[in-house]
């Protein structure tokens, strides 16, 4: 619990100034709070007192001593009444200023603070390898994001200052029991071991509840992001009371787990004040005693009572603060889970930027192996060069390897033997950004975000001028149905292009790819999902996209590669057979049986 405490507060620390000045305004704040307390006695004893006359000025006790507050026997204080009424308002007036400047400031440092945790957990997630968003599904990663950093958020940012709030007015109050009688504040104080105790035990069990909500919480979201972007699926199979009945046990689980966090929670409320009702039993059947004997006189036992009353408040407060720190740290746990995570792909030592591709791509006996794989395919012996400008075609039959091939050129995997060089020297030499910005990729799963036209091409790069992304959308044939859309380059093209056909967004994705103007091309079955007349569309666009680039193409459809400069047949993780179409025909191997398949 420490160690994830003293990371979530090392967020706060370049916020440390804000948060300083809020501790003062707090630490006034539960002064003010105590005050109200010691007010009771001169109340009682000198305001309703036979003798209340008197016009002595009152005494007030701090700590180091006692303050006699001689500016109440100014003329404008008639009476004792007018002066302690001046006093308790103006004791409500600098609680009220300080309670609330430094509830402002307090939540000011905490929402910086989450809001720094939240970008330095997303920046992480952005770099993170393949293998790593193959373990963890978008709804959980979601979950940890948004309900995760939720509860932190909360326990940083608002309790951070009930916290603050409460713990001054505990000490403050603390303070005036313990001046007015040691021995009976002694006395009752001595119930508080046995309401905290407990409570920090079930500090652990609120911890683990929280754990598991927040897990049944990623469920949910996991089953939330499937369902509907998957809703076409769905209504095609007629799933909808499936699916319903899947959302709705995921969330009785949720339910339950909630429940379980509740009922511990709940618990320390009920005890603070069953045994600080004995306590008060115990005090009046003593004070009655006292006060006969003239040993305590009613306004300074009216003056501890009403101190005592108030510190079971802020106890009780801040068991409740500690279990909801308990489940912010039990929140912190997935979050911190993902901060440790070491990057299995990122920059080596001394990796340095990637010069301008001009020479040839070479897979050196190259081997790979998906981590926990559960088919255990592996790719092996994969040898290849590809020289500057020419065209390689991978083919095969489904799941022989050629997009895992060509994933490990821009290093979304790292080999696990061998090497891959660019221009002679091994990729990962250079930096991933530099290496990546020379390689584009279409894919035949087009990913489109929820923006423009526009700022999807220039996705390939952010800096082009409304002119480059027109000429970008023209090469890809892409200009005329852009410019019959509602808002032409300016329409919101939906949720992964849904707006969009097929075709059309194969095209946009081929525009984005020509405004990045890689020399490196990865098509990866650019073509496969589309009807015959976006196919010829798209092959024109693509072949403006491949020339004049080196070029690595996956296709099922052997008619789109036949004049690659180079095929290479994959089956198994290996390379199989090699050359151009008419050597592979005659040779009558796999590629023969494959080509009369087509």
């Amino acid at each position: 619990m420490t160690r994830e405490l003293f990371r979530l507060l090392a967020y706060a620390r370049p916020h440390a100034g804000t948060l300083s000045v809020a501790v003062v305004l707090m630490a006034i704040a539960g002064a003010a709070q105590a005050a109200v307390a010691l007010l009771l006695q001169p109340v009682f004893d000198r305001v309703l007192a036979p003798d209340s006359t008197q016009h002595s000025a009152p005494v007030l006790r701090i700590p180091g001593g006692e303050i006699q507050l001689t500016i109440l026997n100014h003329p404008w204080f008639s009476d004792i009444w007018t002066a302690v009424a001046a006093a308790i308002v103006a004791v409500f007036l600098i609680k009220g200023l300080c309670d609330y400047l430094g509830n402002y400031l307090a939540n000011r440092a905490g929402y910086a603070a989450v809001t720094d945790l939240r970008q330095h957990i997303f920046e992480r997630l952005l770099r993170q390898d393949s293998e790593f968003y193959e373990q963890h599904s978008t709804g959980v990663l979601m979950s940890s994001i948004m309900s995760d950093i939720e509860k932190i958020q909360v326990a940083v940012s608002h309790i951070l200052a009930d916290w603050l709030r409460q713990s001054f007015t505990a000490l403050w109050l603390l303070y005036v029991i313990l001046q007015t009688d040691w021995k009976l504040a002694l006395f009752s104080l001595t119930v508080l071991p046995v309401v905290l105790v407990p409570t920090a035990r079930l500090g652990k069990r609120i911890r683990r509840s929280t754990r598991t909500a927040q897990d049944q919480a990623g469920e949910i979201n996991q089953i939330l992001q499937e369902t509907l972007s998957g809703h076409v699926i769905v209504k095609s199979f007629a799933a909808e009371e499936h699916e319903a009945r899947r959302f709705a046990e995921a969330g009785d689980r949720l339910r339950r787990a909630n429940l379980r966090y509740v009922a511990q929670q709940a618990i320390a409320s009920p005890l603070i004040e069953f045994f600080g009702a004995l306590s008060i039993v115990g005090l009046l059947a003593y004070a009655r005693s006292q006060i006969q004997t003239g040993a305590m006189s009613a306004g300074a036992f009216t003056s501890f009572i009403a101190a005592l009353l108030m510190l079971y408040e802020p106890v009780k407060r801040l068991t409740g603060i500690f279990n909801i720190f308990q489940q912010a740290i039990g929140a912190s746990q997935k979050v911190f889970e993902y901060l440790d995570r070491t990057e299995r792909v990122r920059d080596l030592p001394g990796a340095v930027p990637m010069p301008p591709f001009n020479g040839s791509v070479r897979f050196e006996d190259v081997g790979f192996r998906y981590p926990n794989s559960p088919s255990g395919f592996e790719l092996a012996a994969i040898s290849l060069e590809v020289e500057a400008g020419q065209v390689l075609a991978l083919v095969g039959p489904s799941g022989s390897g050629k997009s895992t091939i060509a994933s490990l050129l821009p290093r979304f995997y790292d080999t696990t033997s061998g090497r891959i060089l660019l221009n002679g020297r091994d990729l990962r030499e250079f930096t991933l950004s530099t290496l990546r910005s020379q390689i584009a990729i279409v894919a035949q799963d087009t990913f489109l975000f929820n923006e423009t036209v526009a700022s999807n091409i220039r996705y390939g790069r952010r800096g082009a001028t409304d002119a480059e992304v027109r000429e970008a959308a023209r090469n890809a044939l892409a200009d005329e149905f852009i410019l019959q859309l509602p808002n032409g380059y300016d329409t919101v093209i939906g949720e992964r292009g849904a707006k969009l056909s097929g075709g059309q967004r194969q095209r946009l994705a081929i525009a984005r790819a020509l405004l990045k103007n890689a020399p490196i091309l990865i098509l990866d079955e650019a073509t496969s999902h589309l009807d015959t007349e976006s196919e010829l569309l798209v092959q024109e666009a693509l072949a403006t996209l491949m020339a004049g680039r080196t070029v690595f193409v996956i296709a099922h459809r052997l008619s789109t590669i036949r004049r690659a400069d180079r095929i290479a047949v994959v089956e198994g993780g290996r390379i199989r057979e090699s050359g151009a179409h008419e050597e592979l025909m005659r040779q009558g191997g796999i590629y023969h049986r494959l080509n009369m398949l087509s």
